[in-house]
């Protein structure tokens, strides 16, 4: 290869590496740049929702709390406070600081995301309770004002998301409505579930393994330091006090779903014994959006008979006749189910 041809293929081999690592739209560089970007911003929302939040609750954000929330270290998490403080978003205070007028407005712009995403997510989707406040996390970053304005109106403007937490208006309001911890709320009177502690995941999960929800009517007829025993869609529940404290309620009047003691007695679908059928009394408020919307147009309907008719290997799921139809329908799912306990024959 001529010396010319060498310089040239040199030439046109730097230009192509130069173009693949700094192409504006896909190059390798800009795109470093904009996701080291991104990174930097969703670190200071995050920091600005504790602080926040630890004002909002009463308490002063530190810089170890902040470091402890969104795990860096302390030289870090200093590194952002100061930051912050240079863009007019924190105020130094005794012992901490708070966030100025035009964070505690950017904080809130962040958490009518979030409340709005998970609205959406329990009421238009098939995703579990467990999952929306992952998923939530991941989209309030990236939805603008005006996104938000559009999910609001397109949800009919919810005042509250699925764990009953105010969903900010476009104007920073909040309707926070009063309410007591169940450990702390009066025996054997009607109460409803206003909100659920969604922080920390592993809290809300016990929560949700026991089948709590928004909505759901309650009766407390036990409360004692080692625990509070209560009914609610037709089933007892035990709880820690510790646990329960996560659970809010307010007094309420009698629904006929979510049933409390003393109305028709129930039991889920799963307890169904294959051969076996019964009437469908309701289903519970825990089964929302598109799956209750699929279940009732399968005819899961209150005054429905259904019959449990074939197991699949695993046992799960399990294969129900209603109104002439073989469906096939999750063990999950079927706990949403309440059905009137079927009548046991007795041998003569």
């Amino acid at each position: 290869m001529t010396e010319p041809a060498r310089n040239l293929l040199v030439a046109f081999s730097a230009v192509a590496v130069a173009w693949f690592l700094f192409r504006p739209d896909r190059g390798l560089i800009p795109a470093w740049l904009r996701q080291r970007r991104l990174a930097g911003r969703v670190l200071r929302e995050d920091a600005l929702k504790h602080v926040w939040k630890e004002h909002d609750e009463g308490r002063t954000a530190t810089v170890a709390s902040l470091a402890g929330a969104l795990s860096i270290s302390t030289d870090d998490a200093a590194g952002l406070v100061g930051q912050m403080q240079e863009h007019g978003l924190l105020l130094p205070t005794e012992g901490g600081f708070d966030p100025t007028p035009a964070g505690r407005d950017y904080a809130l712009q962040i958490i009518r995301a979030h409340r709005l995403w998970e609205r959406f997510l329990a009421d238009h989707t098939g995703i579990r309770a467990s999952e929306w406040h992952g998923a939530a996390e991941r989209r309030e970053h990236a939805m603008t004002p005006g996104e938000a304005d559009a999910l609001a109106a397109h949800l009919g403007d919810p005042r509250f998301d699925p764990h009953g937490d105010p969903i900010p208006t476009a104007a920073g309001e909040m309707m926070v409505p009063e309410s007591v911890p169940l450990h702390a709320a009066a025996i054997d009177e009607p109460l409803q579930i206003v909100h659920l502690e969604d922080e920390p995941e592993t809290v809300y999960a016990q929560l949700a393994a026991e089948g709590l929800h928004v909505g759901m009517m309650v009766r407390v007829v036990e409360s004692t330091p080692a625990r509070v025993r209560f009914w609610a869609d037709g089933d007892e529940h035990v709880l820690a006090p510790v646990l329960a404290a996560n659970v809010s309620v307010a007094s309420a009047e009698e629904e006929d779903d979510d049933r409390l003691p003393g109305d028709t007695p129930s039991e889920r679908l799963s307890s169904l014994a294959l051969g076996e059928s019964a009437e469908i009394l309701f289903l519970s408020r825990a089964c929302r959006g598109l799956e209750r919307r699929r279940l009732m147009d399968l005819g899961i309907v209150p005054g429905t008979r259904i019959e449990a008719v074939l197991a699949s290997p695993t046992g799960d799921p399990i294969a129900y006749r209603v109104r002439g139809t073989t469906v096939a329908i999750r063990r999950d799912q079927s706990r949403h189910i309440h059905i009137r306990p079927p009548v046991q024959e007795v041998a003569s």
